[in-house]
């Protein structure tokens, strides 16, 4: 089964994407960049990876660009590369081109607005092949 981590300081946010999500894998919450960093260090010491990063850009301590930058540094001191890199799908509220371009600058593998709607959330992930049209 495919391990998610859900990286969202809204309480209501995580609780929808956790919902959305949870039928197509198993799904680790944290709610800051620094424990999202944390999290992707620990899973890749167990030899359990993410396959799906779901990761808002503002938020406290450490945000998202700064946690992306961080995971992908990771991946690359373990000769993590390519289709292997975890899927990262930036959260974000900000839909300007200047954001857009930082979240791919930063190695986004996609982005999606807020508010987040169940219907688009499941097209990007299919999109990315990390689901089919049925959950499991």
């Amino acid at each position: 089964m495919m391990r998610i981590l859900i990286v969202e300081d809204d309480f209501t946010a995580r609780r929808l994407l956790k919902d959305i999500l949870s039928p197509y894998g198993d799904c680790d919450i944290v709610v800051d960049g620094n424990e999202a960093v944390q999290a992707f260090r620990l899973a890749c010491q167990e030899k359990y990876p993410y396959a799906l990063i779901c990761l808002d850009i503002m938020m406290p301590n450490v945000d998202g660009y700064e946690a992306l930058k961080q995971i992908r540094s990771m991946e690359r001191e373990l000769g993590v590369k390519g289709s292997e890199e975890v899927k990262v799908i930036m959260v974000t509220a900000l839909d300007d081109p200047k954001t857009v371009i930082r979240i791919y600058k930063e190695g986004a593998t996609s982005y999606i607005v807020k508010p987040i709607e169940k219907a688009r959330l499941l097209k990007e992930i299919r999109s990315l092949g990390l689901i089919s049209d049925r959950p499991l």
